[in-house]
């Protein structure tokens, strides 16, 4: 393949600048910061550790729940219970009529597991099988923050202390924008929080696709209510945006607890049918 013309001049130039660099080295001094950035920089580590320290460390989370999906014109309304046992599980069961098990959704840390408790179907796949869980780079622990209301970074654990200086904050009003610091890639994260309790208000994800189109993921949480002796989030609206639709996703909790005495792991009878994500997904919108 020849080279274009420009593309050998900037070729060249590249290599007078290496030459340059090479046999003329130039001390370059870190101009000190001023009052103002140091006042900022101070500002903005405190302000994260009030994020940090805000959100509840409960072990197990328990609640009946009422879940609402709205796709499109179709919408879907049911009632259940939500079960959170921190590090481990997510474990949201859907009823049908107020008593009978619809529906199942568990996160754990290695998969996705959904079951159609009417027509006996499931899906069991890691989250990299699902495409915007995937190319946004979302795992458990995403979703356990989403769940629990704390900063998350892709990939990775829970967020420690220490880990803090990932991010950034906009100190700028009332409302802080949070953002993590160098982000690379296609997709950006930011929070939105309330600079007096240090509660994120607004989580979003956007994955950006220049050929397929943007991709995105707010999750707003409406209301707070206590847990121990934090406050946890009881509403969320959840909304997820790509080229070809929009889902919405309601979560609202009552009766708040802790409680221990489940089983964290939902084993699959052979009487189900495994299918893909689109086909069960249809099924519960039809009950």
């Amino acid at each position: 393949m020849k080279l274009s013309k420009y593309a050998m001049m900037a070729a060249m130039a590249a290599l007078l600048t290496l030459a340059s660099c090479g046999t003329h080295k130039k001390v370059v001094k870190e101009q000190p910061k001023t009052e103002a950035e140091i006042q900022d920089s101070l500002n903005q580590s405190e302000f994260l550790g009030k994020v940090h320290s805000t959100a509840s460390r409960s072990q197990f989370v328990s609640s009946k729940v009422k879940f609402t999906v709205e796709a499109g014109p179709q919408s879907l309304t049911l009632t259940g219970n939500l079960r959170m046992k921190r590090d481990d599980v997510i474990r949201l069961q859907l009823m049908a009529f107020g008593f009978v098990e619809a529906g199942r959704l568990e996160f754990t840390k290695d998969y996705v597991l959904i079951m159609d408790r009417i027509n006996k179907q499931y899906l069991k796949a890691p989250y990299q099988y699902i495409d915007f869980l995937r190319n946004s780079g979302i795992n458990f622990y995403t979703l356990q923050a989403l769940f629990w209301d704390e900063l998350f970074v892709p990939g990775q654990g829970s967020v420690s202390e220490d880990k803090l200086e990932k991010f950034n904050a906009n100190m700028g009003g009332d409302e802080v924008v949070i953002s993590l610091d160098q982000q690379e890639g296609k997709i950006n994260y930011s929070w939105l929080a309330d600079q007096q309790t240090g509660r994120i208000k607004m989580t979003n994800i956007i994955y950006r696709d220049p050929i397929n189109g943007n991709s995105q993921l707010n999750w707003d949480y409406r209301e707070f209510g206590p847990l121990g002796n934090k406050l946890f989030p009881i509403e969320m609206l959840a909304t997820l945006t790509t080229p070809k639709k929009e889902v919405k996703l309601g979560v609202k909790l009552t009766y708040l607890g802790n409680d221990s005495e489940w089983e964290p792991r939902t084993v699959v009878s052979d009487k189900y049918r495994q299918v893909d994500i689109d086909e069960i997904l249809m099924r519960l919108m039809a009950l």
